[in-house]
């Protein structure tokens, strides 16, 4: 058997075999096959079927980053598109970073996704970036993102753009043109290849007496001045002022230290660094003299000569001098004195505070709640004339709220369902 078996691999091999030779002419034995089924058994990998969503069979590239998640080659241009989508369920530490009582996606984040798209075109120094509309997060909508980065013009500058609008709930998938709302665009700007030298570690230390300001008496200047931050953006830990320089220890809190690998900076460790030129001046009056200046208070309104040195830091050694009435300079090193990010230029301006939080409301998939306030049921006992009983009936019901609502009179008055023992 052994000796058939090595010819039987020598013919299946295309090789010629005289059969009748081996046998000598005679009867040529059968073997008989195996009585279990054939073993089908695959050792190598299959490729993995793809799907219409999967980004990468649609000719979109992975990003690895914390908000971004695909970028697409525009394909009349050498620009690139990124995209990605914000909200308070995925990124919850956002929800810390409150402005004149509006949560605000912070200055410092624009400047970092726009420094990340950068990257993909080889222009990660942002000359330029100016927050034209501050991007407002809703308390559960999602925000999708698009990040803009055009081709380089004759000095190799990149036009930059930051939109969003609300993500398409569940019923736009019949038809999400009808629904899907307009973008807004927050941010514009300028990026350059023209990355300067290493920066030389700056001297931070404060000066002897200068004044120390601990993070408690930090952050209840900032309060009141209407920036209220939470945990996630309480990164200051020691502040020193002294004259027109502030000097200052930020740390990024604990609980977001898993997510700095996938940041260029953590906008929470930037926008802590950033909260210093606020306090230049926080504990004076706001209102100066003005009455129109009592509605308003300012913010990080443009970003010129950024450049990222270092990324996925945690902690920064910070400095941060006036340059003009609103206007500052940011160095910020590691421990060890190393630069981590340059702001050649940090300019405040003032916001108006009944403004700020108005969300565009055209187009969007609303998601409304249901509210269960008490109300007196003597209120309506007298209205008979006006109550129509539908015990019961949930058709009725609906049928009688149905022509409510058609009715042109009456319009901006509440209607009352009242019910009894409808729940158990």
């Amino acid at each position: 058997r052994t000796a058939l078996t090595a010819l039987a691999r020598i013919h299946v091999q295309g090789h010629q075999v005289d059969w009748t030779a081996l046998f000598g002419g005679g009867h040529r034995p059968r073997l008989a096959l195996p009585t279990y089924p054939f073993q089908r058994r695959r050792y190598w990998l299959e490729p993995a079927a793809r799907t219409a969503a999967d980004a990468r069979g649609l000719g979109l590239a992975a990003v690895d980053h914390a908000v971004l998640g695909a970028a697409v080659a525009q394909a009349d241009s050498e620009g690139v598109l990124l995209t990605g989508s914000l909200s308070l369920a995925t990124h919850p530490w956002l929800a810390d970073h409150v402005a004149l009582g509006t949560v605000l996606a912070p200055g410092a984040a624009l400047v970092e996704l726009a420094i990340r798209a950068g990257d993909e075109v080889g222009a990660s120094t942002l000359d330029e970036l100016v927050i034209e509309s501050p991007l407002v997060l809703p308390e559960r909508d999602t925000l999708h993102l698009h990040v803009a980065v055009g081709a380089p013009d004759g000095t190799g500058a990149r036009p930059v753009t930051i939109h969003s609008r609300p993500a398409p709930g569940p019923a736009s998938q019949a038809a999400p043109a009808a629904v899907d709302g307009a973008w807004t665009r927050h941010a514009s700007g300028l990026l350059s290849a023209d990355r300067p030298g290493t920066a030389a570690p700056t001297a931070w230390a404060p000066a002897e007496g200068a004044e120390h300001l601990a993070p408690e008496e930090a952050y209840e200047l900032l309060s009141a001045v209407g920036l209220d931050y939470g945990p996630a953006f309480r990164g200051l830990r020691e502040v020193w002022r002294d004259g027109a320089t502030l000097h200052a220890h930020a740390v990024l809190p604990e609980p977001l230290t898993g997510d700095a690998a996938r940041f260029g900076l953590h906008p929470a460790l930037l926008d802590a660094a950033a909260q210093l030129p606020a306090l230049d001046g926080a504990d004076r009056d706001p209102a100066d003299g003005d009455p129109a200046a009592a509605r308003t208070r300012r913010l990080p309104f443009a970003y010129r000569g950024v450049t990222l040195h270092a990324a996925a830091a945690t902690e920064l050694r910070v400095l941060v001098t006036a340059t003009g009435s609103d206007s500052y300079r940011l160095e910020a090193t590691d421990p060890a004195g190393r630069p981590v990010i340059t702001v050649e230029s940090l300019v405040t301006r003032p916001v108006v505070t009944d403004r700020l939080g108005a969300e565009p409301a055209v187009g969007r998939d609303t998601l409304f709640a249901v509210d269960w306030p008490e109300v007196a049921v003597e209120a309506f006992d007298g209205a008979s004339d006006e109550v129509l009983r539908v015990d019961g009936d949930v058709v009725a019901t609906l049928a009688a709220l149905q022509s409510w609502l058609a009715q042109d009179e009456g319009a901006g008055a509440p209607l009352v369902v009242l019910t009894r023992q409808a729940v158990a």
